[in-house]
């Protein structure tokens, strides 16, 4: 994010809830997003996150041509394709056939009925392949949602890929897709999702061999009423990981064709930054493409390797996670969590985190701008309980490490409403967090996950 109060392309969605408000017609979810609850009273947890990742999982879904592997991360190939369809990609004209296979989850019945829900996945992706993920649900009153796109995602973006991308203008009248999001279209009705299965479509050029291999399907759904300000926590963890330090900010004006360069690049930066945190490097000839005399070049990678096409920009949440989820040993989901309780218990096992913010430049001290929508990485707590991020809005990489008063960044992280600039109503973040861990956590890495609903 750039700067500047400047309106990213989720934020315009805040412009529709105020125009829907004022009609009485429908009010897009993303401006309801609904945080976590934290983790202290014993209070239901209002988000409900789950997957499908172990062989017996991929065992019970529904299968057309496709067979679960088991191993280290169990998964699903192609096994024997299913059919073949054609598909014209939309960026690029281009029309070709697919053998394709497909996987269906069981039904989960949400612990929370939902207004939203995102999903997420991980998958090796060769190229000549490429997945779908789809979602289809029953709402409250008993009736069903069509089948929705949730994203086509290839990790590549070669000649023989398709551009990966998300689905707009998907709706049924009662709810729709917003980039990478499920939405109730009005929440005040009191309708809900209560359960949903989701698809798995797996792709491959006709007569080759390559597969796509998918090792974690799932999704989050959440429910939480709107509010301009939370609860305040109580600080319970103060230390500080070694996370890689990025700047967006000295990418401005590179490879403008991905976003319109740097300034708009806090998703893929903060993912890169947690991406080497946990050891993940890209080789020279990943790298090769980045002109030699850009600093960092892994940050122009990891904006190219998250673009979505259709939205537009690097910052599609499912795509950051699946990018992540590209390298040897790692996974990464997207989750809402509900305090900075809940971000403690991770720093304490080592498992930094990505968090979406949105703010005026006087509501957070020592930022120096305000954004209608900026991803940070969350390293750490001070002995006071301040919140030390690596916020890649900095003008270089000695400047990205900050620390940030606890309660201003609470209430700007997780609160649902706030007021913008010109005084409007518009949409606060709601709590959003990638994660992003080892395909094998270890003991107290998995204790703090379980703790925040992520398994």
């Amino acid at each position: 994010m750039s700067r500047v109060e400047q309106p990213s392309r989720r934020a315009l969605l805040a412009a529709a809830v105020a125009a829907a408000a004022v009609s009485g017609g429908a009010i897009p979810a993303v401006a309801h997003a609904a945080p976590g609850a934290g983790t202290g009273g014993g209070a239901l947890r209002p988000v409900d996150y789950h997957a499908w990742t172990t062989y017996g999982d991929w065992r019970r879904g529904s299968a057309r041509g496709v067979r679960p592997v088991a191993g280290a991360r169990p998964g699903v190939v192609i096994g024997t394709p299913a059919g073949t369809t054609d598909y014209t990609d939309p960026h690029t004209g281009t029309t070709a056939a697919w053998e394709y296979a497909t996987w269906t989850s069981p039904v989960h019945r949400l612990t929370v009925p939902a207004t939203e829900v995102i999903a997420s996945w991980n998958a090796h992706t060769p190229g000549g392949t490429w997945i779908q993920v789809d979602l289809k649900g029953t709402y409250s009153d008993g009736t069903d949602t069509p089948w929705y796109v949730m994203g086509r995602w290839a990790a590549g973006d070669g000649e023989r890929d398709i551009r990966r991308t998300s689905v707009d203008d998907q709706s049924d009248g009662r709810s729709s897709i917003w980039t990478d999001t499920f939405s109730v279209d009005d929440a005040s009705t009191g309708l809900r999702l209560v359960s949903y299965r989701l698809r798995l479509t797996l792709h491959r050029r006709p007569g080759t061999r390559g597969t796509p291999t998918v090792w974690r399907l799932g999704a989050m759904g959440s429910d939480v009423p709107d509010r301009f300000t939370v609860p305040a926590s109580t600080p319970r963890h103060a230390g500080e990981l070694r996370v890689p330090r990025y700047s967006q900010e000295i990418h401005k004006g590179q490879y403008p064709e991905y976003d319109n360069g740097g300034e708009a690049w806090c998703s893929p930066t903060s993912s890169q930054m947690i991406v080497e945190y946990w050891g993940g490097r890209l080789t020279e000839e990943q790298l090769a493409w980045v002109d030699p005399s850009y600093a960092d070049p892994q940050v122009c990678h990891a904006a190219r390797y998250t673009y979505d096409h259709q939205y537009a920009g690097c910052g599609n949440w499912p795509f950051n996670a699946a990018y992540a989820a590209t390298f040897d040993g790692l996974q990464g989901v997207v989750t809402r969590l509900g305090s900075l309780t809940d971000l403690e218990t991770l720093i304490a096992a080592g498992i930094p985190a990505i968090t979406s913010q949105s703010f005026l430049e006087e509501e957070l001290t020592g930022a120096g701008y305000g954004t209608s929508g900026h991803l940070m990485t969350v390293i750490g707590f001070t002995a006071d309980g301040d919140v030390i991020a690596n916020d890649p809005a900095s003008d270089d990489n000695d400047a990205v490490r900050r620390v940030y008063r606890r309660r201003e960044w609470e209430n700007i992280w997780l609160r649902t409403k706030r007021y913008n600039a010109s005084g409007k109503v518009v949409s606060g973040t709601g709590g959003v967090c990638y994660l992003y861990f080892p395909a094998r956590p270890s003991p107290r890495q998995r204790k703090a996950l379980e703790a925040v609903g992520v398994r």
